[in-house]
């Protein structure tokens, strides 16, 4: 007897086409599983696309991010202006390092970084004195450390404003390093997803607006800092090295072929796919600014073009977003929290100190947060669905 299912709707879908399967399928009909022919077209592909010189294909975003750490020469003690409110990777990134997450709370019509903000803690931390020690964490940290780099993260596939941010970066002659990871084939008035640093990070997870299935890219312009991705995407093999010589401490972080062969795949699609991701979101807008108690997201006039990663509501004060989530969930509707920020995570707690209260605009985008059901292949009727459910367990308050 066949199960009922859980959910009425699915939380997201990858757009797998037969022309996907098939790329994979070339692959499997050869000897070259990893190192072959299709990471090397896949990385071309991205150039191509971003207008980068160089594409590094990696494991994930977070290995992406990993290697511009090492690659923008970040290291123990050193400090990294960065935001609480993103995945945990984004800091995680920091800490394999032994560097230290300063935070800035963010704007919260994005949830991006607040630029005022960002501008006020560079010129504190540079300067130093008892005006830098706001911007530090509470406890663990060298106040005689050395700002490296500015990590800047676009959520929820809106870009932040990059051109600022590398203004602020060359005037202090700090690193830029830009995860793009949800934001591939958005675009700001200036310049695309990615390509806003020194170095940009993509990743391709299945929710993400391509996949392959696991896997990111690094895009940069810096050719040093490319052969040393490189090498250290591959054990540390630096080129010249021969089999089973390696100049550089390394990691395993490459993408498998298999995996190259659906990002290319897809990628050949990206535009038809951020087109429909924002019919999705233009369905959910027409039909939630008619419900009491939710705000669409906003797109900052920066903005020219979002390439919607998930599509997340904010709740008013009077509705509690995990009461209504589990009512969601009851009726047959995934529903997620994004994010809970990263500096309440329990081991940033216990290492640095930070207690609630210290970043309030994070903390309330936190709190009010909920991500809907979201995917390029979601229907009309899926939405008017969850739009429907959304109001009835609403009503409920």
């Amino acid at each position: 007897m066949a199960t009922k299912p859980k959910y009425l709707v699915p939380m997201s879908s990858p757009e797998i086409t037969a022309a996907d399967r098939q790329a994979v399928m070339q692959v499997l009909n050869t000897p070259f599983l990893s190192m072959g022919p299709f990471i090397e077209k896949f990385e071309k592909a991205i150039c191509q696309y971003t207008g980068s010189r160089y594409a590094i294909g990696v494991s994930s975003g977070t290995t992406g991010l990993h290697l511009c750490v090492r690659a923008a020469n970040i290291s123990s003690g050193d400090w990294v202006i960065t935001t609480p409110f993103s995945f945990v990777s984004s800091a995680n990134v920091l800490l394999f390092e032994n560097a230290i997450p300063v935070f800035v709370d963010v704007e919260e019509s994005t949830g991006n970084i607040d630029v005022n903000q960002t501008r006020q803690a560079v010129n504190d931390l540079v300067t130093g004195g008892k005006s830098a020690q706001q911007w530090l964490p509470p406890q663990g940290v060298n106040n005689v450390s050395k700002l490296k780099a500015l990590l800047i993260v676009d959520v929820f596939g809106q870009p932040a404003n990059l051109n600022v941010f590398r203004a602020i970066a060359n005037e202090h002659k700090l690193k830029l390093i830009e995860d793009a990871c949800e934001a591939l084939g958005a675009e700001t008035e200036y310049a695309k997803a990615g390509t806003g640093g020194d170095y940009g990070v993509f990743a391709f997870y299945p929710n993400k607006q391509i996949t392959t299935g696991e896997g990111g890219m690094v895009v940069t312009d810096d050719k040093d800092a490319a052969d040393l991705m490189r090498a250290l995407r591959n054990q540390g093999r630096a080129p010249g090295d021969t089999w089973l010589q390696h100049t550089y401490l390394g990691y395993n972080y490459r993408m498998d072929e298999m995996s190259a062969a659906l990002g290319l795949s897809q990628l050949q699609r990206l535009d038809e796919l951020i087109d429909k991701r924002d019919q999705v979101a233009r369905w959910y807008n027409q039909r939630l600014t008619q419900i009491a108690g939710i705000h669409p997201p906003k797109i900052s006039a920066t903005t020219k073009r979002v390439s919607w990663f998930v599509y997340v509501v904010q709740l008013t004060e009077d509705l509690d977003r995990d009461q209504l989530a589990s009512l969601l969930e009851n009726e047959g509707i995934p529903v997620r929290p994004y994010f809970l920020p990263i500096h309440l995570q329990p081991y940033m707690r216990e290492r640095f100190g930070y207690q609630s209260g210290m970043y309030p605009i994070t903390e309330k985008l936190g709190n009010k947060g909920l991500a809907l059901p979201f995917s390029s292949i979601m229907s009309e009727e899926q939405v008017d669905l969850v739009c429907s459910k959304l109001r009835k367990c609403i009503s409920r308050f």
